[in-house]
């Protein structure tokens, strides 16, 4: 094996190291300072490379691949402000603890301070964001360096996929000549044979990096259980990402007789586990809490066990505010996802080892307490059922409600997550929920979202707002260049009907130009800018058959449905009361 130049010999490298780290993937930003990285990329066997146009957009489909596969996506981008385009997805990535590598080329420290062109300070851009930062050695033709090479990259993938999964930084630099042009005694021949070891790398990765589960000790352990086993109305609350799996879920349901109210993201609202006898999991508490609470004031949880993130539900955060339980929040990194400081327990430990261990260690019957809350939960559902109104919320209803099994469905911020938590029935099929919940932003979200649909074989929806839509339009390229297909629900307010759930609505002016910001855009040529097929429609049957035809055909179709944000959100007023009248 001959090598042009160190640069080349760098590069290649890099790609063998992270496909002998389990890396399948990598995602490409065209530019010129980072050739030896996207040369490397592009010629191994072992990693398919996705060509993105745009930074943002790399960065996003990068991040919805890696959080539906939970493996990183290395994303590969040029020296200066790519890097600034970046930063959107490593906040996300950070905030919703998602495995991310990025390799960022840089000119050499010789140019740095020098006003060379293209040339920032790249030192830490992500600050806090970012799990680990590095700056790489320059490339030498050099076994020590070499080694520290295939180290600092074995070690970025564990640091990315560890307890506290994230973004990882490696700051590349690279000196001309960037292409494999051959450089007289570069690299020579006698180098490497005589360190064909860490030229070659090992059989697996240069550094095996083991993560443990976080797990209680038995004392620990013991007193939770006890604490489980004593409570009178416990509750189970997944947020999303709860960590959980299914057969932890169900362990820890029937065991101790606690409903779930599971967050749409959690990945337990949806599952074989839903059809599970005893095992109630809800998804209508949204709307039925206050229906709860006004019953009798007393009639409250005094204990409960929450995974994941912060719940999507302010009526349920709320609740658990007001309710003076226990609660005893698990994370596995230790953090604090807590937002209304009314928890009383943080502990670190793995949420499915610990659903299992505790269900090996309580055994308690469901009660009435139980009872109580699987009736509002089914006169919750046969109210909606029986509601005939069309609007966002009944689309959200209806979009879960036809999803094929297995499938992937991804939500954008602002109200379908909302319309989601409130509307999307608990199924028994296998639904992957996704979202971007970490920052809660609309950028990036058709990216996210074709990213995830790269990373599986199932059929791909995506509900979008018509902001988010726009936002990120430049995503929709990697339907061709990333060959994914996709149902992509647009739903067509226009503007940002967000804002009608909060105060700022009762004053117009500024509410309509500043807030809800109607921008009267035609979408249907973006179809045709990027080969999609587009079909528009405002009633609840047509929405239904370019739905469901849609999941039945090949390639990419965006079913826009328009809607009347101030008509929604006072039937959602309006279904709401309803509910709380019924079941108050």
């Amino acid at each position: 094996m001959s090598v042009p130049n160190r640069n080349t010999l760098w590069g290649r490298v890099v790609a063998d190291e992270l496909a002998k780290a389990g890396v399948d993937t990598a995602v490409l930003a065209p530019g010129s300072r980072s050739t030896p990285l996207t040369v490397a990329f592009a010629a191994h066997d072992g990693i398919e490379t996705v060509s993105q146009l745009d930074e943002r957009s790399a960065a996003f489909f990068a991040l919805g691949r890696a959080k539906r596969t939970g493996v990183p996506v290395p994303l590969v981008s040029t020296s200066g402000t790519a890097l600034a385009n970046v930063h959107p997805a490593v906040i996300e990535a950070n905030q919703a603890r998602v495995p991310m590598l990025l390799l960022t080329a840089d000119r050499p420290r010789v140019l740095q301070d020098s006003g060379a062109n293209q040339t920032i300070d790249q030192e830490k851009l992500y600050g806090d964001a970012v799990r680990h930062y590095r700056t790489l050695p320059e490339p030498a033709a050099d076994d020590r360096k070499l080694r520290a090479l295939r180290t600092a990259l074995s070690r970025a993938v564990g640091t990315a996929t560890g307890s506290h999964p994230g973004p990882v930084h490696l700051n590349c630099p690279f000196e001309k000549p960037l292409e494999p042009t051959p450089v007289a005694g570069d690299v020579s021949d006698e180098f490497l044979a005589e360190h064909a070891d860490v030229v070659k790398g090992r059989d697996g990765p240069w550094v095996e990096v083991t993560v443990g589960r976080m797990a209680l000790s038995d004392d620990r352990r013991d007193r939770l259980a006890r604490a489980v086993e004593d409570a009178d109305r416990g509750l189970v609350v997944a947020g999303p990402d709860s960590g959980l799996d299914s057969d932890a879920l169900c362990g820890l349901a029937l065991s101790t007789g606690f409903p779930v109210l599971a967050d749409p993201l959690s990945g337990v609202r949806f599952g074989d586990h839903i059809d599970a006898g005893g095992v109630l999991v809800c998804g209508g508490y949204d709307s039925w809490l206050g229906a709860f609470g006004s019953t009798d004031p007393t009639e409250a949880p005094d204990f409960v066990l929450r995974f994941g993130a912060s719940p999507t539900s302010k009526p349920l955060r709320h609740y658990l505010r007001e309710s003076g339980a226990r609660q005893v929040v698990v994370d596995p990194a230790g953090g604090w996802r807590e937002a209304t400081f009314s928890a009383t327990d943080l502990v670190t430990a793995d949420p499915t080892r610990l659903a299992a261990d505790l269900a090996d260690r309580v055994d308690r019957e469901a009660g009435a307490w139980h009872d109580r809350i699987a009736a509002l939960e089914r006169e919750y559902w046969s109210l909606v059922a029986e509601d005939g109104a069309w609007f966002e919320g009944a689309i959200l209803r209806e979009t879960v409600a036809n999803l094929p099994d297995p499938a992937t469905l991804f939500v954008s911020n602002s109200m379908p997550p909302r319309d989601l938590d409130r509307f999307g029935e608990p199924r028994g099929a296998n639904v992957t929920a996704l979202g971007n919940r970490g920052a809660s932003g609309i950028d990036g979200i058709v990216s996210s979202a074709l990213g995830a649909g790269h990373g599986t074989d199932d059929p791909l929806v995506l509900v979008v707002g018509d902001l988010a839509f726009y936002h990120d339009l430049n995503g929709l390229l990697a339907c061709g260049r990333a060959a994914v297909d996709a149902t992509v629900v647009l739903v067509n307010n226009d503007g940002g009907g967000i804002f009608r759930v909060l105060p700022i609505e009762r004053f117009d002016p500024p509410f309509t130009d500043y807030f809800r910001t109607p921008h009267g855009l035609e979408f249907s040529p973006v179809a045709d800018l990027y080969g999609l097929e587009f079909v528009s429609t405002d009633t609840r049957e047509g929405f239904l058959d370019a739905y469901r035809a849609s999941l039945d055909s090949p390639g990419t179709q965006i079913v826009e449905v328009r809607t009347d944000s101030e008509a929604s959100h006072r039937h959602r007023e309006r279904l709401h009361e309803r509910v709380h009248e019924t079941l108050g």
